[in-house]
């Protein structure tokens, strides 16, 4: 097979200074925030599919199984890992969209991103954008802060941007930068940070700060009430849940303390703070994953 049979474009979209944004469920979607944001941005910009990349060669599919569902009651369909392409247009005048969204593949990392870019440029795409959250040391009950890097010295200064200076393991997002650098592509990542005691409950907070953050990049109008109202009732729903174990609430009482001490001083956390959790993170999973069994049928 080969790299085009891979890449599946049912229609080339004519676009207009094209921006790529790209979210992708796994280890870099810590509380679900980053596909939260990606499915939100999908809906608001009224995105419309026209392609996508085949699962086949990229996933493991004894580690990330296809599911089965029912259509109608009794026809079996085969639902397989999906990595997908969206077109938009967000706004009279301005740049359009593309969204690529779906799952870290879990082979052949540098195919797929050479996918990805290759397709980028073919596209005219003047700017690539990935959006990640990751589990770290915040409160629920205050906004999520957003860490936004880059390491080309242009877009530095262009965006007012950190440096990126992380070290350590990485995931298809990296992987994913560099291929863009070599393409001649610049990028920009964006992380928002969502609370570890609360990793398992998807985060509209986390998913709403970062859709802020890349309309404030973008300079784009952005109506995100439907994100504020969802984190109300996250906040309301983790706050009962919290309120229940006093070891927990005596610990949220303390981060909140911590953020209100150096509110105005610094974004929290830095960036480096957001990389070390980061490397704590991948630490711990690939830690878990040698402690797992065999995957068991589903």
């Amino acid at each position: 097979m080969s790299d085009a049979d891979e890449l599946r474009l049912e229609r080339r979209p004519e676009l207009s200074e094209p921006v790529l944004i790209c979210s992708f469920r796994g280890w870099n979607d810590g509380g679900q925030g980053a596909s939260l944001a990606c499915s939100f941005l999908s809906r608001a910009w009224k995105a419309e599919r026209f392609g996508d990349i085949d699962p086949e060669l990229f996933f493991d599919f004894q580690s990330q199984r296809p599911h089965v569902a029912l259509v109608d009651g009794d026809i079996r369909r085969i639902d397989w890992p999906e990595n997908t392409f969206h077109e938009a247009r967000i706004g009279p005048g301005r740049r359009d969209a593309v969204l690529l969204t779906g799952t870290e593949p879990g082979l052949r990392w540098r195919t797929f991103a050479g996918l990805v870019s290759g397709l980028a440029s073919d596209l005219g795409v003047t700017l690539v954008v990935t959006l990640g959250s990751l589990l770290a040391d915040v409160p629920h009950t205050r906004p999520s802060p957003v860490t936004a890097s880059a390491t080309d010295p242009a877009m530095l200064r262009e965006f007012d941007l950190q440096r990126s200076r992380y070290e350590g393991p990485t995931g298809v997002v990296g992987v994913l930068h560099d291929a863009c650098s070599a393409a001649g592509l610049a990028s920009v990542s964006l992380w928002a940070a969502v609370p570890h005691y609360v990793s398992l409950t998807p985060s509209p907070r986390a998913a709403k700060a970062l859709c802020d953050r890349l309309a404030d990049l973008l300079d784009v109008p952005l109506d995100t009430t439907e994100l504020e109202e969802a984190s109300r009732v996250y906040i309301q729903q983790v706050s009962e849940a919290v309120a229940s174990d006093e070891d927990t609430a005596a610990y949220v009482d303390e981060l909140e303390n911590r953020v209100d001490e150096l509110e105005g001083e610094a974004e929290i956390p830095s960036g480096d703070s957001l990389a070390a959790e980061l490397t704590r993170f991948l630490r711990e999973r690939e830690q878990d994953d040698d402690d797992d069994s065999p995957s068991r049928e589903h």
